[in-house]
């Protein structure tokens, strides 16, 4: 991924990959977000914002899906991950309190698609909540690690150099928590 993280189009794979995760992609883009910051920390805070840019853009796509694709799109999405039981119970924690719902989505390791694809089935979620949630959601996510590695560049890329093997696991583990958190907790 470092090396990856060096071509020219880096930043521009970043954002896709955030882009297409909002939305259906399975793989979040922490982890092209993190290898771009450690092999420039200088500019993580821009990383950091190109990620969040294509996630919050990303956004609007899971929105049409679950607004007009749902059918054809969403409902296979949803049975890929796992969740189409417990998509009733995502359209009611989006009737209690839709702009938290998409933000505690947004910054844990819960499948933010699962929550764009809600909000366009929904449709009690405008676009201006979907892009407030999502802006405060991913913008906190992204910038929280964008931030370590401004401050912690260099320890962190030896620490992660390390351990990352247990760091990996340990990333794998929480997104399948996530998935588990939807799947039992909704």
């Amino acid at each position: 991924m470092e090396n990856f993280a060096q071509k020219p189009y880096a930043l521009w794979a970043l954002f896709w990959i955030a882009f297409i995760e909002a939305s259906f992609f399975p793989i979040p883009p922490d982890i092209l977000l993190i290898a771009l910051a450690i092999g420039a920390p200088k500019k993580s805070f821009k990383i950091a914002f190109i990620c969040t840019m294509g996630s919050v853009i990303g956004a609007y796509l899971g929105y049409l899906i679950g607004y007009a694709f749902f059918e054809t799109l969403g409902r296979p999405i949803l049975t890929f991950y796992g969740v189409i039981d417990q998509f009733q119970s995502i359209l009611l924690k989006y009737q209690e309190n839709g702009i938290m719902a998409l933000f505690i989505a947004g910054f844990t390791p819960i499948p933010y698609k699962i929550f764009t694809i809600a909000a366009g089935f929904n449709q009690t979620i405008d676009l201006f909540t979907l892009t407030i949630g999502s802006l405060i959601g991913r913008a906190s996510r992204f910038f929280l690690v964008g931030g370590l590695l401004y401050l912690f560049g260099a320890p962190v890329k030896l620490f992660i150099d390390k351990y990352f093997d247990k760091l990996s696991l340990a990333f794998v583990i929480l997104l399948v928590l996530g998935f588990i958190a939807i799947k039992w907790l909704i």
